[in-house]
């Protein structure tokens, strides 16, 4: 899963450049921009690729060493 996480990030970044929509000014509900309700889309995308990254590609070597250095801390106390 990890290795899906870059993919996510490079393809958000591409369709994060919507120059197609630059001229679109039709309305989504009768209300919504189209290009505003794409950059909601994007952050949507951009949420869940942060929260697949932090769920299956964070180092859990960095938890261990966060956990030694909070009880070396409290040893020298």
């Amino acid at each position: 899963m990890k290795y899906l996480v870059w993919p996510l990030v490079v393809v958000l970044i591409i369709l994060h450049q919507d120059f197609w929509n630059w001229d679109n000014a039709d309305l989504v509900f009768g209300f919504l921009p189209v290009t505003l309700l794409y950059q909601v889309c994007i952050s949507l995308g951009a949420g869940i690729t942060w929260f697949l990254a932090v769920q299956f590609a964070w180092p859990q070597e960095l938890e261990y060493i966060e956990q030694q250095l909070e009880e070396k801390k409290w040893e020298d106390k």
